[in-house]
This record gives C-alpha cells, sequence and structure tokens, in this order.
C-alpha cells in the first residue's frame, strides 16, 4: 500500500496528490474544525484521523476514481459565528464537494442551515448534541459522530438495575443539555429515574455548590448511588468532586468514556463504569488494527477518541462518492441514505430517516495498571447497532 507520511506538513502532501494526476478535477473537501481553543486536542485527534481514513479507503493514493482529493482545512476558534462563515466561503468562494466537522456541537447548530442554504453535504464529526441530526437536521446533514441519544443508551444500558439511584452533573449548552435529556429518557426505558441534575457554565472550575446539592438530594436515599457526569475540556469535576469525598455519602462515579488525556485523571476511580464510544483496544476488527499499527508508527502513540471518529468520516465520504459515481449532492444522498461501512468501530450504517449513523458503543469498566499512565476502559460488553434503540428526533 503507497502510504504519505502525515508528519509531512499537509500542503506538502495535498500537493504532491494533485501533481500526481494532472488532467483530473480535485475533489475538494473542507475540514472546518476548532483547531485552536479549549478543544484543540480534540480537534487534532479528528484531523488525524481523517487524513488516515482518506488513505485507508484509497489505499494510498489519496484519489477517488482518478480524481485527486484536496483537503482544506478551516479553523472555527468553537465560535459558532465562525463555524457558519466559513461553512459559507468552503461552499461558495471554494466550491468544495462537501464539508466535515465541527467539533463543537455549539458550532455544528450554527452550519446546518448553511448545507441547506448551499444544497451541499455535511457530514458532521465528532459533534454530539442529539439536536444535531434531531430538531435542527436537514436532509443535507449526516453524522458519522455518535450522538447524545447513543451515549445515553449504552450508558444507561451500563448503569441500570434494582434500587439503582443517578444523579448527573454536565455542561450548561447544547452538549449537556442534550445528553442528560437523552440519558433521562434511556434510563426510564429501564426503569430508572434521575434524583437530581445539576448544569453548570463550560468554565466552571469550583464544583463545590453543584456537589453540595448532588450530595444533599442522594445522601439519605438506600442502595446504589451514582454520579453520572458529562464533560468536555478543562475544569476536571471527577476531581474536584471526589475531593469533596463522595464516598462517605456512598456516592460512586459513573460516566462516558474519554480522551487518553482525561484517562490519566481517572486512576482514582478504578471500577468506574459507564458507557464509551472508542478505546483502541476494544474493537476487533481489520479496520481498527490498520489504525492502530499506523498510528503507532506515525505518532509513536495509539490512537484516541476522535481519532477512530475522524477516520469514519473520511472513509464515509470516499466510500459516498465511490457509490454515487461522482460528488453530485443529490446522487450522494441517495448513496448515503442507509449506506454501511467499514470503520474503526467496526460496521456503521447510516440510518435513512435522519442520517445518524448507527454504530456499536462499549459498556466499560475502569481498570488501573501501573504500568499504563491512564485508566484502561476494559470491555464489559459491546453494544451492537441492534442493542440499543435509538431514537430519531427528527419527526
Amino acid at each position: 500500500m503507497q502510504r504519505f507520511s502525515l508528519a509531512r506538513p499537509l500542503g506538502w502532501a495535498l500537493c504532491a496528490a494533485t501533481l500526481a494526476s494532472p488532467g483530473f478535477a480535485d475533489i475538494k473537501i473542507a475540514h472546518i474544525y476548532g483547531k485552536t481553543g479549549p478543544f484543540e486536542a480534540y480537534a487534532k485527534q479528528s484531523h488525524d484521523g481523517l487524513m488516515l481514513g482518506l488513505e485507508y479507503a484509497t489505499s494510498g493514493t489519496m484519489e477517488i476514481n482518478g480524481e485527486p482529493i484536496v483537503v482544506l482545512e478551516k479553523d472555527t476558534q468553537l465560535k459558532p459565528e465562525n463555524g457558519r462563515a466559513l461553512l459559507e466561503e468552503a461552499y461558495g468562494d471554494d466550491e468544495v464537494d462537501l464539508a466535515i466537522g465541527p467539533v463543537s456541537s455549539g458550532v455544528a447548530l450554527a452550519m446546518l442551515p448553511v448545507a441547506e442554504e448551499y444544497e451541499k453535504i455535511l457530514i458532521v464529526e465528532p459533534a454530539v448534541a442529539d439536536s444535531i441530526t434531531g430538531s435542527n437536521w436537514n436532509r443535507y446533514v449526516f453524522r458519522t459522530s455518535r450522538n447524545s441519544s447513543q451515549d445515553a443508551v449504552a450508558s444507561a444500558i451500563a448503569l441500570a438495575g434494582d434500587n439503582v439511584h443517578i444523579a448527573t452533573l454536565a455542561q450548561d449548552y447544547a452538549f449537556g443539555r442534550d445528553g442528560i435529556a437523552a440519558f433521562r429518557e434511556a434510563l426510564a426505558a429501564q426503569g430508572v429515574s434521575i434524583v437530581h441534575e445539576e448544569f453548570a457554565p463550560t468554565d466552571t472550575t469550583d464544583f463545590t455548590a453543584a456537589g453540595e446539592r448532588i450530595f444533599n438530594a442522594m445522601k439519605d436515599l438506600d442502595g446504589e448511588k451514582k454520579l453520572f457526569i458529562i464533560w468536555a475540556g478543562g475544569g476536571n469535576p471527577w476531581a474536584k468532586i471526589n475531593a469533596m469525598d463522595p464516598g462517605r455519602f456512598g456516592i460512586e462515579f459513573a460516566g462516558v468514556g474519554n480522551i487518553l488525556a482525561a484517562l490519566k485523571g481517572f486512576k482514582d476511580f478504578e471500577g468506574m463504569q459507564g458507557g464509551t464510544y472508542y478505546y483502541y483496544e476494544l474493537p476487533d476488527n481489520p479496520v481498527n488494527d490498520w489504525l492502530v499499527k499506523t498510528h503507532f508508527e506515525r505518532f509513536d502513540s495509539p490512537p484516541d477518541f476522535f481519532t477512530a471518529g475522524g477516520m469514519a468520516a473520511g472513509i464515509a465520504a470516499v466510500e459516498a462518492i465511490k457509490n454515487a459515481g461522482s460528488s453530485d449532492t443529490e446522487a450522494l444522498i441517495e448513496a448515503m441514505e442507509g449506506m454501511e461501512w467499514e470503520t474503526p468501530k467496526g460496521t456503521m450504517r447510516f440510518r435513512p430517516e435522519d442520517h445518524q449513523a448507527l454504530q456499536s458503543m462499549y459498556h466499560f469498566k475502569l481498570r488501573v495498571d501501573e504500568n499504563v499512565e491512564w485508566a484502561v476502559p476494559e470491555l464489559v460488553r459491546e453494544l451492537g447497532i441492534d442493542d440499543m434503540p435509538i431514537p430519531v428526533r427528527n419527526q
């Protein structure tokens, strides 16, 4: 397999791909993501994964049907108004065939109407809020990332049980609000209700008041007591609330998976359970084998949470254009609705009703190994597409 090194400057790789096939039209893909800002780590993983996905799906040629792929990077700085303007620029001035991104759910929601206005495909990766493929969705939007409901259903299956009491803490914007709403609904289907909900601003660093309210709501309850946290970026509510000793009230932590840098802070929470999107040792399939091997070779580290998602998006774009026979929007929509393709997480399928990618999730339990820098999510059970009733929310 021919490969170009991702360690080389991106511009070199793209120029090389273009010059190798003179006379052909370019396939232009805009990657619009928060390259700078609080989610820089997520953004880098997403972009590295996207480039690896394009490479894998084209067998290293970076061409589709003889046409070179050109990737245009645009930095939203995590600002919704930037995301909207940059997508307009990509569709209008740059005349891209499709766009991929962004990192933030808030930015994604600002970008959705632009895809509809220009009648061009937007593959959302890795923004999570349900409303992206729910109340704010339009037919030009496809999402390879999991949504809040997939996080929620996986975690509800992992955590629900007899005499289980759950409180929640999440960020006060679309990601957190949609995530808790979906989790509440998923728990209800398992016969469990949330006893207390806390929402905090995204830049919160002092969780004392929130922690006290959670403790007061749970301290007199009998049975298992779990605090389920959805949080992205800084702040580290787990460590801050753990310092308040929730164990004196019998409260344990629960949550969704996270990137490796964040998992370094979870070594105090051995045994914590929940549902996760990806950890490089969990899936067992040829695409993930390639990703893990190649990522170690290129970066001397394992692929992370959003690397897998970026790769899934890159493969989806290539497979869609191949199946459609062109980059025409209507042909792409026809090809992508119901499309199945192989990813580091196994098979994904775009649901025709809302273009959400149905995919496996993983019930995990944290294990601490003194030889590993982070807490290791061990597989309890893979939750396949047919194991998770994910609601359609755009109806």
